[in-house]
């Protein structure tokens, strides 16, 4: 079955994944994020437990 031959596939892969992490990784990463995350204090809610009927 030719499928099962990496020969062809197997180079087209680790070639496509070298492009990705050596130049097209470094380049989307330089950007500056748009929206930055908030430092703002994370609110903690009053919650009560649910009693159920049965227990």
């Amino acid at each position: 079955m030719p499928q099962l031959n990496p020969h062809p596939w197997f180079f087209i892969m680790l070639t496509s994944w070298l492009t990705f992490s050596l130049i097209i990784q470094p380049k989307l990463l330089s950007f500056v994020s748009t929206n930055p995350p908030s430092h703002k204090a994370p609110k903690t809610f009053n919650t009560t437990p649910w009693t159920w009927p049965w227990t």
